[in-house]
């Protein structure tokens, strides 16, 4: 059984620019804990090969998945397709889990 804590992955940033704490990582998928400041935002960006699911911890944001807008918020989960160009900001600190499947990748990462 292969177990990991928030406590001792250490954070990084994206190239989207969030900081997240890798959970777990695998060939398959990837899990991880993102953190936004208030205010803060990801650049608008897609993945061709990854779907991803975004869970909200807590906190509000200001979610754009594909041209559709909407506020998320604690307990609520978004499921953003392959190649669907999305953004997210933070209305106030922003805790959210981000599930990858293919596993997150900077070189599955694009800029519009």
């Amino acid at each position: 059984m292969k177990l990991s804590s928030l406590s001792s992955a250490q954070p990084f940033t994206t190239k989207d620019g969030s900081t997240i704490r890798e959970l777990h990582h695998s060939a398959m998928q990837s899990l991880a804990e993102a953190m936004l400041a208030a205010g803060q935002a990801t650049q608008r960006h897609h993945h061709a090969r990854s779907e991803e699911i975004y869970f909200v911890l807590a906190g509000e944001g200001d979610l754009e998945v594909d041209g559709e807008e909407r506020r998320v918020g604690a307990g609520e989960a978004v499921l953003i397709p392959p190649g669907a160009p999305h953004s997210i900001r933070a209305v106030g600190e922003l805790r959210f889990l981000c599930a990858c499947a293919p596993p997150y990748s900077d070189a599955d990462t694009f800029f519009d």
